[in-house]
Parts: structure tokens; C-alpha cells; sequence
């Protein structure tokens, strides 16, 4: 599984040109799931993801969670960050989940987030999807 967290001050997804997801300040989450992640990894990358502290405190220092700042998700399913590009100059995508468990896994991401934090929005797994984010640093963390 590889997340890309991107920290913002506004995030949205549009499909066929209607909104789908908007947040405000938060995180704007890529999720791409890989064969073999389970929801045991879903659970400790949700976690990880909704108690990061790399928001600025009083004292300027990156010390405050998505919580402690009233901070919201929106989490975006992406199978390219999957890709393997070490042959040739075409990205391979053998080792993405098939999309029915790549679906179930993304949505079971997005309910633990909810454990975590109160707002949490979503793309639409499969969708043609545009997305525009307002980088708040910018601020971009990978975790696997």
C-alpha cells in the first residue's frame, strides 16, 4: 500500500464535472493499493495517516495533528502510485490490486479514517477524477 499525503488548506475531487469531495484545511490523501495489502495495513496506515503531526503549533513547530487542528480528509484512490517504471519508459501495473479488492480495501481505509478524524470525503474509486488542491507548505509525505 503507498499513501501520498499532501497537506492543504482546501482539496476537491470532480467527476463529469460535479463535485464529489471538498475539504478544507487538511490532508488530500492518495491511496494506492498493492497486491498482497491487507486491512491490517489499512488499519495501521490509517492511524498513521489521521495522528501525523506536521501541522505548525504556537511556536511555529510541526507538532500538531489533523485533529488538532480541525483538520479534514479527503482520500483519493490511485493505482498509478503502484506503478513500476524500472523497464523500458511504460509504467507497469502488475503489481496493483485487482480493482473489486483494490475498491473494497479503499473503502475500508476511508471507514478507519473515520475512527480518527470527523470529516472524511472520497473520489470515486474507478472514476475519471479531477483534482484540485491548495498545497499548504507545500508539505507532501509517503508512507508505505
Amino acid at each position: 500500500m503507498k499513501i501520498v499525503i499532501q497537506r492543504v488548506s482546501s482539496a476537491s475531487v470532480d467527476v463529469e464535472n460535479k463535485t464529489v469531495g471538498a475539504i478544507n484545511k487538511g490532508f488530500l490523501v492518495l491511496f494506492g493499493a498493492a497486491e498482497g495489502d491487507t486491512k491490517a495495513d489499512a488499519d495501521r496506515l490509517s492511524k498513521k495517516v489521521c495522528n501525523l503531526r506536521i501541522f505548525e503549533d504556537e511556536n511555529e513547530k510541526i507538532n500538531k495533528s489533523l485533529n488538532d487542528v480541525g483538520g479534514e480528509l479527503l482520500v483519493i484512490s490511485q493505482f498509478t502510485l503502484c506503478a513500476d517504471c524500472s523497464h523500458g519508459n511504460r509504467p507497469s501495473f502488475f503489481e496493483a490490486m485487482a480493482p473489486d479488492e483494490a475498491s473494497d480495501l479503499y473503502d475500508y481505509f476511508c471507514e478507519q479514517c473515520k475512527q480518527y478524524t470527523a470529516k472524511v470525503e472520497k473520489g470515486i474509486f474507478g472514476a475519471k477524477m479531477e483534482v484540485k488542491l491548495v498545497n499548504d507548505g507545500p508539505f507532501t509525505i509517503v508512507l508505505e
